[in-house]
């Protein structure tokens, strides 16, 4: 069992740790405003620390769960960050959503301090964290990997290796389009069929029954039909975060992005409307009302 080391006990992060302790490693939480309560986890047998350097001290493993790429450089590189008390041979996990460029910044960082990495952002919703059933797209050297994957596998049902350090993160970003897109697209044609007084049970139904059919409808049919937002526990201002880096992904790559623009204006404009901590399954109403 290994003694592990955990940044960001949100929404996705509580399932994340509390199967981690369920499957017998040690646990060792940092303290944070933003995390969720932590009496279910110590309750369990999980610590916590005030600061990262300290954390990294007493931990073989350490995995990120914060928002994104900004967040998980002020965790490592910040005086009294994790960097400063890294081990020789630490694995960094990060699993949350990141610019690539700035994972490959700090995977280089890690290893000039003699630790390693991994990025293994995530897919799927809280439920499935707490179900210890997410899915995880993982960049790095694949005999690492392969070396973590007893641990991976305490909290993910599907682990797919990307490629080199970086790939986890460019493969979620393109996920994350693709899915946060079909919503958008979606959405935008629901607010035109409340305007345009088709009834959502026939929009939904004609939809399921035909090309419109897929993951991104099933998602939002609860808000649709019962205006119940919880199928999709995420916020919309994550989902500008995430299109905001897909948009600058594509363009360091030098890809074609005009889709991709208009995705995130959309986002955009939702956060500007006051819904960043809303839902994304009430981009319905947001774009019916504007």
């Amino acid at each position: 069992m290994a003694k592990i080391g955990m940044v960001g006990i949100g929404l996705m992060g509580h399932g994340i740790a509390s199967n981690l302790v369920k499957h017998g490693h040690t646990l060792t939480v940092l303290e944070h405003p933003g995390n969720q309560p932590l009496d279910a986890l110590k309750a369990a047998g999980a610590t916590s620390c005030a600061d990262g350097a300290t954390l990294a001290a007493q931990s073989d493993v350490i995995i990120l769960c914060v928002t994104g790429s900004p967040q998980v450089e002020a965790v490592l590189l910040s005086p009294a960050g994790v960097l400063e008390g890294l081990r020789p041979g630490t694995v960094i996990i990060d699993c949350s959503t990141a610019i690539p460029s700035s994972t490959v910044k700090v995977a280089e960082a890690v290893t000039e301090k003699g630790g390693r990495f991994l990025d293994a952002p995530m897919t799927r919703t809280p439920k499935e964290a707490a179900e210890g059933r997410l899915n995880l797209l993982v960049g790095g050297d694949a005999a690492l990997f392969e070396e973590c994957r007893p641990i991976l596998a305490c909290f993910a049902e599907n682990i797919a290796h990307a490629g080199p350090v970086g790939a986890g993160h460019r493969m979620k970003l393109l996920h994350n389009y693709v899915s946060l897109g079909a919503i958008a697209l979606l959405s935008e044609a629901a607010a035109c069929a409340l305007r345009a007084d088709i009834d959502p049970a026939v929009f939904a139904e004609v939809l399921t029954k035909g090309g419109g059919g897929g993951v991104a409808l099933e998602r939002l049919k609860p808000y649709l039909l019962e205006q119940d937002p919880s199928s999709l526990r995420f916020f919309m201002s994550n989902a500008q975060k995430d299109l905001s880096y897909y948009n600058t992904m594509a363009a360091e790559t030098g890809a074609v992005r005009e889709i991709g623009a208009a995705v995130l204006h959309t986002y955009d404009q939702a956060v500007s409307q006051g819904g960043g901590e809303r839902y994304v399954p009430e981009l319905v109403s947001l774009l019916k009302d504007r």
